[in-house]
């Protein structure tokens, strides 16, 4: 869009906010009522006051002190004496040296973390991605081999089962046949 739509379109968007706000009202000279000429001004209104006020220029100048005041660690300043806050340091200065040696010892890592291998971790994720994907297919190919294997091996031992249930039978039948001409069995 070049500017000039924008602007119009700005103009329109304009209109239709101060159609909803102010509605078919008309300012003192009978043209219809501008948010943008209102808003000055009021600015104007509020700086003049606030210039012709002493004591509204004092409270300008004393801005930052209120927001200081209004700070909720404020009171803690000021309610907590310096022989107290001295005592909480000290309370806590294991605590304090442990960090600091913590510290210490990330500061001394620092040019481990700005090594080659770290700035390179993007690059080996979407490898380690791509090899944990084969790996996962890789294991689902060796569960279903792993069924099979199984599967052949129940398949091997039924036939084993059923082989010497026959071969049970048949020495059963030959023994019978043997006894029934009076052959002795050979041992």
């Amino acid at each position: 869009m070049d500017k000039t739509s924008q602007i119009d379109n700005l103009e329109m968007r304009f209109q239709a906010l101060e159609g909803r706000l102010y509605g078919d009202r008309r300012n003192r000279s009978g043209k219809p009522a501008k948010c943008a000429e209102s808003l000055s001004r009021i600015q104007a209104a509020l700086a003049n006051t606030a210039n012709k006020r002493e004591r509204v220029k004092i409270l300008h100048k004393k801005i930052e002190d209120l927001m200081k005041y209004l700070d909720p660690q404020f009171t803690d300043h000021i309610a907590v004496p310096d022989a107290m806050k001295l005592e909480f340091i000290l309370a806590e200065e294991n605590f304090l040296l442990s960090q600091a040696a913590q510290l210490e010892q990330v500061s001394s890592l620092q040019p481990l973390l700005d090594s080659s291998y770290i700035r390179d971790v993007p690059e080996h994720a979407t490898k380690l991605q791509r090899l944990s994907q084969i790996h996962i297919k890789e294991q689902d190919q060796t569960d279903a081999q792993s069924q099979e294997v199984k599967r052949l091996f129940e398949e091997y031992n039924k036939m084993m089962f059923l082989l010497s249930k026959q071969f049970t039978q048949w020495d059963e039948t030959l023994r019978k046949l043997e006894e029934a001409k009076g052959i002795r069995p050979v041992e």
